[in-house]
């Protein structure tokens, strides 16, 4: 990498995007970059950074950049042409990212759902304890010079994962998704089949996901969750509204007593990763505990707010598994509320492959409302509509538009759980305007 250049990020409030030039721009690099002019969560880091964010034009290239292309964008994007045509280096995110992990001691985190929740848990544990550099996938990234650990979070979509070879991995699931790109669940497999080969030291499992049991690898796997077959197990889980305890054993020794101010399942779970790596690491599990205690989460997974007499929760989750566990945690920290789903259906193909498992999932709530389906740019408007998906779940689901929230704007003393990976905030700010 070359201190000389000026890095210059297309795409830079795409959350990966962003995070990655937040690292660079810590460890000493020129960082600028060009996005939408639409306000995005990710760019307030950036501005605060202070680094430079221009809209799209081709006319910002020039001599001396050397160009990082956000994933989201082809060969075809106007400033990418006008890069190769000024003969600048381009390289994707991916590679770009692939090629600092040598430098640390690095832990990758994978998995369908649980990435973002996982990698920002791992880089807020290991940076109480020593050096961390870390990129979470809700746009928050950090370099630290002579760093110990890096701590990033590896997207499976269209298989970049594989340009990474870090020390060790979380495998939190895998799972049927991105259907866009992905054939059926055997191809998500061999993905993540690919980048397991990679990997130089060890790999943590979520035991109870048979697609991670399959795995064969040159490098140990240890199997975490709650069951008997598991090397690092949660015992005698307790829990309640304000978090959970739980005991953790390895190899059938206890280790200690954990607590944490999450909700749901799957925090005890990825806790539990966590957990395992540092111990792998030789960190002092005391500290662990600390550490983990004073955790608040990461942007757009949990995040609370009240407004008049309601909670309203804002969760990233789009894909069925991801709805199901976020109504658990509403359910297990307010279960006498009742819990309103309102969710954006993220892109048609997704919606139409999975309409069963939405159907199912949402159900699990007290009352659903859909948005309309946020389309991708990468696709067209499909045969499928939010309609559909109201008419799988039944129960009175109804629909809301930004200009009509009848639906929500009368409800009382619940819970309001915005879920979605578009621009589902749109809503909730629709919603807070009414109070005002």
């Amino acid at each position: 990498m070359d201190k000389d250049s000026t890095y210059y990020f297309i795409g830079i409030k795409g959350s990966g995007m962003s995070s990655l030039a937040l690292i660079l721009h810590d460890e000493g690099y020129k960082v600028e970059g060009s996005d939408i002019e639409q306000y995005t969560f990710t760019q307030k880091g950036l501005e605060e950074a202070g680094i430079k964010i221009l809209p799209f034009n081709p006319d910002n290239l020039r001599a001396g950049l050397t160009v990082v292309a956000g994933n989201a964008f082809t060969d075809d994007h106007p400033e990418i042409k006008r890069a190769h045509e000024l003969g600048l280096t381009v390289i994707r995110y991916h590679e770009l990212l692939g090629q600092m992990l040598d430098s640390y001691t690095s832990i990758g985190v994978a998995g369908t759902h649980g990435k973002t929740s996982t990698t920002g848990l791992l880089a807020h544990v290991l940076s109480g304890l020593d050096k961390t550099s870390y990129l979470i996938g809700d746009g928050t990234g950090k370099g630290i010079p002579d760093a110990r650990f890096f701590v990033f979070e590896a997207d499976e979509y269209r298989r970049h994962f594989v340009a990474y070879h870090p020390d060790y991995m979380i495998m939190t699931n895998v799972d049927f998704d991105h259907p866009d790109y992905y054939k059926d669940l055997a191809d998500v497999e061999s993905a993540f089949q690919q980048v397991a080969n990679q990997v130089k030291k060890g790999i943590f499992a979520w035991g109870e996901d048979e697609n991670l049991r399959k795995l064969k690898t040159d490098v140990p796997i240890y199997y975490y969750g709650t069951k008997e077959n598991d090397d690092f197990q949660a015992k005698n889980i307790e829990r309640t509204t304000t978090g959970s305890e739980f005991d953790v054993f390895h190899n059938g020794e206890k280790l200690g007593r954990f607590t944490i101010n999450l909700f749901g399942e799957h925090n005890v779970l990825n806790s539990l990763a966590v957990i395992a790596v540092a111990f792998f690491e030789k960190v002092d599990l005391d500290l662990v505990q600390k550490e983990i205690l004073s955790y608040q989460g990461v942007k757009r997974r949990f995040s609370k707010e009240t407004v008049a007499d309601n909670i309203l929760i804002d969760d990233y989750a789009h894909h069925p598994s991801e709805i199901k566990a976020t109504i658990d945690a509403a359910r297990q920290e307010f279960p006498d509320k009742k819990i309103v789903a309102v969710f954006q259906p993220h892109t048609y193909s997704r919606t139409a492959a999975l309409i069963d498992g939405f159907a199912q999932s949402l159900s699990l709530a007290d009352q659903v409302v859909l948005t309309e389906i946020f389309g991708s740019a990468r696709e067209n408007a499909g045969e499928v509509s939010s309609q559909d998906l109201a008419d799988k779940i039944g129960n009175n689901t109804r629909l809301i538009h930004e200009d009509d929230l009848s639906a929500i704007s009368n409800l009382h003393d619940a819970v309001l759980v915005f879920m979605g990976a578009g621009d589902i905030t749109k809503y909730e700010n629709a919603y807070k305007a009414l109070f005002k």
